[in-house]
This record gives C-alpha cells, structure tokens and sequence, in this order.
C-alpha cells in the first residue's frame, strides 16, 4: 500500500479528471444508498475473487470504506496481487463520512443524466 489520500487531494484529483479508479468496498446496499460517484463496489469479502475488474493502467487506485480503516486492509490486499504493484494504491484517510463532494445514489447511477 502506498497510503493514505485526504479528502482534499481526491476531489482535486477528480476535479482534473485524472485516471484513478475508486473502489468502495462497502456492501451493495450501502454502496446503492451512496457513493462516490464513478466508484466501484466491490465489497472487502469479495476482493479476493474480483481484484482482476481493477484497472491496472489507472494512475492510481483509491479504496474507499465507511471511516478509513477497513479500506487500508483493502488497499493493502489489492497492492499485493501481480499486475497491480506498480499502481499506486491508496486508502481515503477520512473515509465516506469525510467526503463532503458529490455523492451519487444507485440510481444515479443507472441514468448518467440524473442530477446529484
């Protein structure tokens, strides 16, 4: 794992519309109620079976979870796997209760016109 990433500096990423991919690795359901939007859910019990779906040409990779502590595991996991070592990988420090940027709902989702 290469650490952590604030709140800040992932938004300003965002902003610039730079290749991160961010994986929330909450559940389905509570990935569906919100999330960041662009991110993908794969759950931390289903890492193991689904790192293969990241982006191994992305810049960089930032796991996401409720509070910061499940998504440095995750992270951790994920840096450890081969094709994914030389990608940056990185956990939100605050977590989802610290972002304070879009949030989009699974519906959102689903209809790329839908506002936040």
């Amino acid at each position: 794992m290469d650490g952590e990433i604030h709140v800040d500096e992932l938004q300003s990423l965002l902003a610039e519309d730079a290749d991160v991919e961010i994986v929330d690795i909450r559940s389905p359901p509570a990935f569906a109620q919100g999330h960041i939007p662009g991110s993908e859910n794969i759950p931390f019990q289903r890492l193991v079976d689904e790192v293969d779906r990241l982006d191994d040409d992305a810049d960089r990779i930032i796991t996401v979870c409720p509070h910061g502590k499940s998504s440095v595991q995750a992270a951790r996991l994920i840096q450890s796997y081969e094709g994914i070592e030389n990608t940056p990988v990185e956990s939100l420090a605050e977590g989802l209760t610290g972002w304070d940027g879009p949030v989009e709902t699974a519906e959102q989702s689903a209809d790329p016109n839908a506002p936040f």
